[in-house]
């Protein structure tokens, strides 16, 4: 049989439920794990009761979910406790995310496992981490993108708080998470150890905030919303034209040069005040109004097969049915479908990371329903 991917043949066991623990078992999912949810009998995921449903299936856990195996378990159970624990022995890797202590109350914290399965790697994504003064409290991606800065540096100036369209809190945090799994799984093929990863979310938008924490230590000023511009290079934003707005993104000298030969505005490379990338900037309002002067007499489509011709980077701002239906992200098979047996054909985002030695398949395997897997699983571990 041929490999799922290249961590093909490694255990999963996933504990977790709603979006950052999920989407890191995702992402080993689709680059080959075996993922077995092990869910709380009365519910399951709290992400099978979030919408939008579809024919009363949840589209969210689905696209969360898909190629993953369930069996409900009661951790508070000794019948339900011993399966666990005979998963554990099958298992390379264990992730969850709980709120730090919930699992060494059940008896099943790092240290505990550690003593009884020196190869498992435990993988914790919470809100704040296993250790430091925040430690104990509950978070969602709203808490951690206030505190982590990140809202800070969104939306327009002089605006109210503004949340980044997507849950880059979660997100990001299950991203690390995956990315701590293989690095573990790459350390114990060296070293035969097991480990703990400790992500935090609110870490996790530390850790991408960028030229942000640049500018302010080396300038000392603290970076507030730019709107859709660069905070340092120039010009680098959103720009309107007859008939909507599009992206300009001339990075250098030269691409500025190649912009305003295209927008027949070749003055503007000898103004005094566009000469550098950093004159540009601080003038940004000035170039931004010569600009659109200029691409005010076509359209965005017009502008855009301009701009493409001349070399210039820039692109349209797109909704979602149109990032769905762009030929260039079908053709990177970034849309995939799931075929469920309530739901039917659900179409989610693909996996972006394409490998020359696996496959990328367009339809993925279905999400399960709760504890559908149980008879197998159970069959598997030897057990009536």
């Amino acid at each position: 049989m041929a490999m799922r991917g290249p961590l093909d043949g490694v255990m999963v066991l996933d504990l977790t439920r709603v979006l950052a623990g999920p989407y890191c078992t995702l992402v080993l999912s689709d680059l080959g794990a075996r993922v077995v949810k092990v869910e709380t009998p009365k519910g399951g995921d709290d992400a099978r009761h979030f919408g939008p449903f579809v024919k009363e299936r949840s589209a969210y856990f689905v696209s969360l979910n898909r190629g993953k195996e369930s069996i409900a378990l009661d951790l508070k159970a000794d019948t339900d406790r011993a399966i666990f624990e005979r998963l554990l022995g099958i298992s390379d890797v264990l992730v969850e995310n709980f709120r730090p202590g919930t699992m060494a109350k059940l008896g099943y914290g790092y240290d505990a496992l550690k003593a009884r399965f020196p190869r498992l790697i435990y993988a914790a994504a919470s809100g704040f981490g296993h250790t430091g003064p925040y430690s104990p409290r509950p978070a969602y991606d709203m808490v951690v993108q206030g505190m982590g800065g990140v809202m800070s540096l969104t939306g327009q100036p002089g605006g109210p708080p503004t949340r980044v369209g997507t849950s880059v809190g979660d997100i990001t945090a299950g991203l690390f998470t995956a990315i701590g799994v293989a690095s573990a799984l790459f350390y114990r093929a060296r070293t035969g150890e097991g480990q703990m990863i400790d992500v935090a979310m609110l870490d996790c938008q530390v850790a991408i905030l960028e030229n942000a924490i640049a500018r302010y230590t080396a300038t000392g000023e603290v970076p507030g919303p730019l709107g859709a511009r660069h905070p340092t290079i120039t010009p680098f934003g959103a720009f309107a034209a007859a008939e909507g707005s599009l992206i300009i993104a001339a990075g250098n000298d030269m691409l500025f040069a190649k912009l305003c030969e295209a927008l027949g505005r070749t003055d503007l490379v000898a103004n005094p005040l566009f000469r550098t990338n950093p004159l540009r900037t601080d003038h940004h309002a000035a170039l931004k109004d010569e600009m659109e002067s200029a691409l005010a007499k076509k359209t965005v489509a017009e502008w855009l097969s301009i701009l493409e011709k001349a070399g210039v980077p820039c692109g349209p701002i797109n909704n979602v049915a149109q990032v769905l239906a762009d030929p260039h992200v079908r053709a990177r098979n970034m849309v995939v479908t799931s075929d469920d047996p309530v739901a039917g054909k659900v179409t989610m985002a693909g996996n972006p990371i394409k490998m020359s030695a696996f496959a990328d398949p367009t339809t993925r395997g279905r999400a399960p329903d709760l504890d559908a897997d149980r008879t197998r699983i159970l069959k598997e571990l030897g057990l009536n």
